[in-house]
């Protein structure tokens, strides 16, 4: 496999729905009595948070891309 440039959004969606996951296999297996209220904005909030990192990241790497744009034009 090729490399690939690291997406922390990604990773932080992956990990928030794993664990989201996780958490209603421990419900169905009966191990706790997980609130389906508490869950979903669990998830929400954690999409919503691996969206802004996304965003963040972009912003960050688009800026480090346009300052080497600019110092090899010069």
């Amino acid at each position: 496999m090729r490399r690939h440039e690291f997406q922390p959004g990604r990773l932080l969606a992956g990990m928030v729905l794993a664990t989201v996951g996780g958490l209603y296999l421990l419900d169905a297996a009966g191990e706790t009595d997980l609130p389906w209220f508490l869950v979903v904005p669990m998830a929400a909030g954690g999409l919503v948070l691996a969206a802004l990192v996304g965003t963040v990241t972009f912003a960050v790497r688009r800026d480090q891309r346009d300052r080497r744009r600019e110092s090899s034009d010069r």
